[in-house]
């Protein structure tokens, strides 16, 4: 649904998993990748984290979807009758109150759509998934109750990654972010000294997310700050991430999407 939104003319290619999803643009079967990194409820996406570093792709937009879920049966299912509830690890406590308000005993998928899909081959009256309305059509299935949601807000945040980085030229009234990782050595205000930079030359830090490396020693950190690398305040930012922090890599630079500034 997120690809359909962005790149409505384009062909999608389903993946079964976030790695494959990184190989195929990789290998070069798919020009794109869209690849869920926060949501509102559920927080962050941990394997995407762990992925992006070393993927060798860079990030070139960023989309946020409003996830609206739907209670899903096999035609002629009721509500009443439901005991089971299928669903995607992430989109199961994004409706906890509904699964508790409906005694439900919920079952992980490795995605919504696979659970639709599970529950419309199994043809059982008593089980349901949580998906979208899209997953309905495809699959056949009734909507027993749409936004089942716990919270309105609910949305999820898109990276959208290729093979080559598409930095936007340098607009001083522009407003893009930048992604980055660096790694800082164990010391005492390693972290505070690598960041006193940004605060220094004015740069709001969007995202940071901490990784522990080998023998927990070594911190990566992974950040997106607001500001172009060619702006200043950023230049001067980064040669002072530099100074204190090894192996600082550029992920990308592209523009903010106008939900930030909704």
């Amino acid at each position: 649904m997120a690809c359909r939104a962005v790149f409505k003319d384009w062909e999608t290619l389903p993946c079964k998993a976030f790695e494959e999803a990184f190989r195929a643009v990789q290998d070069g079967r798919a020009a794109r990748a869209m690849i869920p990194i926060d949501n509102t409820l559920a927080g962050r996406v941990a394997d995407v984290h762990h992925l992006l570093p070393d993927s060798g792709l860079f990030i070139v937009g960023e989309h946020f979807e409003p996830i609206r879920h739907a209670l899903l049966g096999v035609k002629g299912a009721r509500k009443e009758d439901l005991v089971d509830v299928h669903s995607h690890i992430h989109a199961i406590p994004q409706c906890r109150k509904i699964i508790r308000d409906m005694g439900l005993t919920s079952h992980v998928h490795a995605d919504t759509a696979g659970a639709a899909a599970e529950i419309a081959a199994r043809g059982d009256k008593t089980h349901a998934a949580i998906a979208s309305l899209l997953a309905a059509e495809i699959y056949d299935l009734d909507v027993l109750i749409e936004d089942v949601q716990d919270a309105d807000h609910n949305t999820t945040r898109f990276l959208i990654l290729s093979q080559q980085p598409e930095t936007p030229p340098y607009d001083p009234e522009g407003r893009v972010l930048t992604s980055l990782v660096f790694r800082v050595r164990n010391i005492p205000a390693a972290l505070y000294k690598a960041l006193g930079g940004f605060a220094t030359n004015g740069i709001s830090m969007a995202k940071l997310e901490s990784y522990v490396g080998e023998g927990f020693k070594i911190a990566q950190f992974y950040a997106e700050v607001e500001g172009h690398p060619d702006s200043p305040a950023l230049k001067l930012a980064l040669e002072e991430l530099s100074f204190f922090a090894r192996e600082v890599r550029v992920l990308g630079t592209y523009e903010a999407h106008p939900f930030r500034f909704s």
